[in-house]
């Protein structure tokens, strides 16, 4: 199943119908695709989506995450530093059509706010969802490398005076978390190359 039939699936689990669910696909998909998105983009849903399926039997509410995958970089705005607080409104106001409970409605706002810090959460499934959305980092070294060149081109409106420090200070967070990966399936799949990884981009090791 792709995430656009799960995706369709859960609409349609919680009032919608599949005319409803192609609209907000479409809607959402004009963001994705929009000028300037080189990583932000469906591929990776698609690939959140991917890695969550084998731990979907943990997963407490599964629904909330597929919708919580679509919205969570819903607004991508490299001159916004709230993009994350703006996506979780928007996707609190689309599920708001939807026969999809407000306790529930507010975990997947939950789940969109957490990608801004990615700390441990009281909470399995915005680990798991917060994972997932990591899981770059643990790729093999190529598909790192193709990351790394993928965002610096989303900033590409900032010279590398004022992207390099800024972005150093993202890996070196990263690098000085206990754990980037809350779940144990995520610690131990990806932990080690993430740190690899990020190690070598900040050594220099990438060519942007």
């Amino acid at each position: 199943m792709t995430f656009q039939e799960a995706f369709t699936d859960a609409v349609q689990r919680h009032g919608g119908d599949r005319a409803m669910a192609d609209a907000l696909w479409q809607e959402a998909m004009r963001h994705y695709q929009s000028r300037g998105r080189t990583y932000h983009t469906l591929a990776h849903l698609e690939q959140v989506y991917r890695v969550l399926i084998p731990v979907q039997d943990r997963i407490d509410d599964w629904d909330c995450v597929l919708f919580a995958i679509l919205y969570h970089d819903y607004i991508y705005d490299v001159h916004r530093h709230d993009n994350e607080e703006k996506s979780a409104d928007f996707a609190r106001e689309r599920l708001a059509r939807l026969s999809f409970p407000p306790e529930r409605i507010a975990l997947c706002a939950d789940m969109i706010v957490a990608t801004k810090g990615h700390v441990a959460a009281e909470i399995s499934d915005i680990n798991y969802f917060t994972d997932a959305d990591l899981c770059i980092l643990g790729a093999d070294g190529p598909a790192y490398s193709a990351y790394a060149v993928a965002v610096r081109q989303e900033y590409s409106i900032y010279p590398d005076v004022l992207y390099r420090p800024g972005r150093r200070k993202v890996l070196e967070r990263f690098l000085k978390m206990d754990r980037l990966f809350k779940t144990a399936e995520f610690f131990e799949r990806y932990e080690a190359q993430a740190r690899i990884n990020l190690a070598r981009e900040l050594g220099g090791g990438i060519v942007y």
